[in-house]
């Protein structure tokens, strides 16, 4: 028979708490109704005791998120508890969630309190948070450092004063799977308590073994896992809800449990982090960042175009990729090219496959990833006979502003194209930037907008000289929305200005070259 592990998500409270990750209360409605779609079983939304604003959060997650328990969290002293009972009285599903240090350094460094005053308190501040909520979980803060004789007494303690969910975290990182595993084992089998009551497992990853720690937990018969979205939290994080998931979803064969999670909504959430909170996934995240279902290698392209599972334990589907992607790079193939030029509608063999790949390596050394839009662009040259360079370059360009608050800057850009010469344009706006972009809007006669840029400042020399202290390039990542669709342009220069203006000219080019490519293909089908 195949067991239930309750999602017990976190990422409104703990992860919240990192530094970086703050989020405004919109911010975190949008995150609690992503956290509803996944179809968690419980949302931590907040502390209501620390501020005003975490107070108001929590209260309208609880009048307005539908579908999971809303649980709020509490210090073991009666006007945190009073604070998050009401905060979640509106909730049809509700939890509060109190908690109090038992280890030796907690109890006499931080709280001053012996054992037996720690018995007491948990005793009575369970018993108080029944008032408010019919459903309870106690946690042992630092359980991992706690005596394990004193711990399983305080377990029974709460358990005893009616809590549900018995909480053993390892708040600081310090355990391991084998250490996770025995000490649960071991609680599970001493501590009274109803047969109702479950433990629970909150891992934080400051030695990296949250997941796996999380993972021992439910193995030695743990029933709740606490974690947040892409493992945020204090410090190094918390155990990943998308990892410890889809580990148990993938090796079922060894876990045999299983989960409420919608897991084709992962994708979809992580976004919506990194929108509330500004911080973007990393592209190495496991299951969610956009290279886990992602393939350079010329090797494993090979074999993922014959059979996607010689290299992916995961269908992307299931967690919300629409498909898996075969990025272009300087490691790629001739099988992924090939595969990608016959997808934009041309048919490379034999000498012409040669040529083609030849130039896609010199690009791909100089430029990094190739996407459709730029292997579109440099496929549409090289049927012409033409050799790969941008189409358009900056000629010259000017900026006036008065410097007074409020003054709008005037642009002129002069750009010069490959083959039908030079055009200008001018505009004004309210910033730099955006009056020479809305400059090369008007002068190509074009609507775009950026959709995204990156900037990074890459220094060139350590030893700077007189003639050239900064010795630094910008190097500008840039997407734009134009032609209907978005397109990539990079640029590099000593200058922010000409580095974003060539980045915007690059996107440009890009996006050209498919709409030229679509009209082309439409004109020859008709």
């Amino acid at each position: 028979m195949t067991e239930y592990v309750q999602i017990f998500d976190t990422t409104l409270r703990d992860g919240e708490q990192a530094p970086g990750f703050s989020m405004r209360e919109e911010g975190k409605m949008m995150m609690a109704q992503a956290l509803a779609d996944l179809n968690v079983d419980i949302i931590e939304a907040g502390f209501p005791a620390a501020s005003p604003g975490d107070f108001r959060a929590v209260e309208r997650i609880a009048q307005e998120i539908h579908g999971p328990r809303i649980c709020a969290l509490a210090r073991a002293i009666p006007g945190d508890i009073e604070r998050a009972g009401a905060a979640i009285q509106s909730a049809p599903k509700r939890r509060l969630h109190v908690f109090l240090g038992t280890s030796p350094l907690h109890r006499e460094a931080k709280l001053n309190m012996t054992p037996g005053e720690i018995l007491a308190r948990i005793r009575d501040m369970v018993g108080y948070a029944r008032e408010f909520s019919d459903n309870v979980e106690f946690s042992a803060e630092d359980a991992f450092r706690t005596e394990p004789e004193f711990l399983v007494e305080a377990l029974s303690t709460a358990a005893a004063a009616g809590a549900a969910v018995l909480n053993v975290p390892d708040t600081v990182g310090y355990a391991t799977p084998d250490e996770v595993f025995a000490r649960f084992s071991m609680l599970i089998a001493e501590v009274e308590r109803a047969p109702e009551v479950i433990f629970s497992t909150h891992c934080h990853n400051d030695l990296g073994m949250a997941v796996a720690n999380s993972l021992a937990a439910v193995r030695a018969g743990v029933r709740q896992i606490e974690c947040t979205l892409t493992g945020i939290g204090e410090r190094a994080g918390n155990c990943a809800l998308e990892d410890v998931v889809m580990a148990m979803r993938t090796r079922k064969d060894i876990f045999n449990l299983q989960t409420g999670i919608e897991a084709r909504h992962l994708i979809a959430a992580s976004h919506t982090l990194a929108q509330v909170t500004s911080t973007p996934v990393p592209r190495n995240k496991s299951i969610v960042g956009a290279n886990a279902f992602a393939h350079e290698s010329g090797i494993h392209q090979h074999g993922v175009l014959k059979n996607r599972e010689t290299y992916e334990i995961m269908r992307p589907e299931d967690v919300g990729v629409d498909k898996s992607a075969i990025i272009l790079g300087k490691h790629s193939g001739k099988h992924a090219l090939k595969a990608q030029a016959a997808d934009l509608g041309w048919n490379l063999e034999g000498e012409r496959l040669d040529e083609v790949f030849a130039a896609f390596k010199l690009m791909a050394d100089e430029i990094g990833l190739i996407d459709q839009a730029r292997l579109c662009a440099l496929l549409s040259q090289m049927e012409k006979g033409e050799s790969f360079e941008p189409q358009w370059t900056l000629g010259a360009m000017a900026l006036n502003t008065s410097g007074e608050a409020g003054s709008q800057t005037l642009a002129h850009i002069e750009m010069i194209h490959k083959a039908d010469g030079a055009v200008s344009g001018t505009a004004r706006a309210s910033g730099a930037l955006d009056s020479i972009l809305s400059a090369i809007n008007i002068a190509r006669g074009i609507e775009a907008r950026v959709s995204a840029i990156d900037m990074h400042y890459i220094a060139m020399d350590p030893e700077p000289v007189a003639s050239d202290p900064q010795r630094a390039d910008v190097l500008v990542d840039i997407e734009i929305e134009a032609f209907g669709g978005l397109y990539q342009g990079r640029a590099r220069a000593r200058d922010i200005m000409p580095a974003c203006v060539n980045a915007y000219l690059d996107a440009l080019s890009n996006g050209e070259a498919v709409a030229a490519r679509k009209t082309q293909t439409m004109t020859s089908a008709a």
